[in-house]
């Protein structure tokens, strides 16, 4: 039997599906039920602050200072993982590191854009609304390349990480695997 090891915190796990979800309903209200599309898009942008704290005073793993690599050694895991060389990391790798502060800022991005349009100041203001509706559809891209991370990884090494988003649970630290 495989031990494993306790590795995403309860808030941790319910904060990912939560903004998963906001971001979902964000998408498919986004022409057609606005006051939905509006609480939802304030939920996310919620989410992410609480995400902030989260990095700042969490549990190990969750802690931004645990997992976020220079420039320099995310590009060398780049090349490692391009050569099938890359190692395991029981919490984020450097890719899956840069990809979560991306998505961050960019739903925190969509967010500001959004509740600009509420304002006086920015009602009916093209370029707000169309930043809005850019860095929407990149924030699509973005987690095309999360979920495409995510298979990539869990085929690589052999563990199942949307299971482990949702048990908080991984395989338990070989010899070779970054803690």
């Amino acid at each position: 039997m495989n031990k494993t090891v306790r590795v995403w915190d309860r808030p941790v796990r319910l904060f990912h599906w939560s903004l998963a979800a906001s971001v979902a309903l964000c998408w498919v209200t986004a022409d057609e039920l606005q006051r939905v599309h509006e609480v939802a898009g304030y939920t996310a942008a919620g989410l992410v602050g609480l995400r902030l704290i989260l990095g700042l005073a969490g549990t190990r793993y969750a802690r931004f200072s645990q997992f976020m690599r220079s420039p320099g050694r995310t590009l060398s895991y780049a090349r490692d993982m391009l050569g099938h060389r890359e190692p395991r990391y029981l919490g984020h790798n450097p890719l899956g590191a840069a990809m979560v502060v991306t998505l961050l800022v960019m739903v925190a991005a969509i967010g500001l854009t959004g509740w600009m349009q509420t304002t006086d100041a920015y009602w009916g203001v093209e370029w707000v609304q169309e930043t809005h509706e850019v860095l929407a559809e990149l924030l699509l891209v973005a987690i095309a390349l999360h979920v495409a991370g995510v298979v990539h990884a869990s085929f690589r090494h052999r563990e199942n990480l949307v299971g482990a988003m949702i048990t908080g649970r991984k395989r338990a630290p070989a010899s070779g695997d970054i803690l």
